[in-house]
């Protein structure tokens, strides 16, 4: 079984903090860390292609300890033969990618991703030169 391509789950990643932020999204009440059973966590289903994605907060320990609850985010991609792969998708603390939106452990194909994202960028907003 493959993965999604890192863009595919930036643009989940995008698309989930988006809804979430703006309210449209159901929210759940996760098991863990929620001894008053409140429903908070947003989440999203989505599909693209061949791949449906479920999208959420990361709600662990870990996050919680380092206050990072709103910026980890959890993605699980089923493919048509239902096989299921996790993704965790992070602002990128340190080194090249710093202040840039990384899946966990893909760190090399979103530097790719990035810099094929800059050239397309550049190519078409080409900048322009005064004519003397």
């Amino acid at each position: 079984m493959t993965a999604p391509d890192v863009s595919l789950l930036l643009d989940v990643d995008r698309e989930y903090r988006e809804k979430a932020a703006s309210g449209v999204l159901p929210k759940i009440a996760p098991r863990r860390f929620n001894p008053e059973h409140e429903a908070f966590l947003p989440v999203l289903h989505t599909r693209f292609g061949p791949w449906r994605f479920t999208a959420l907060y990361s709600n662990t320990e870990r996050a919680r300890d380092l206050h990072r609850t709103h910026d980890w985010v959890v993605i699980f991609a089923h493919d048509e033969e239902g096989n299921e792969t996790q993704h965790t998708i992070v602002t990128e603390r340190r080194g090249d990618l710093q202040g840039e939106r990384v899946v966990r452990g893909r760190e090399p194909e979103c530097g790719t991703h990035y810099r094929a994202t800059a050239r397309v960028a550049a190519y078409q907003h080409p900048t322009t030169r005064r004519m003397q």
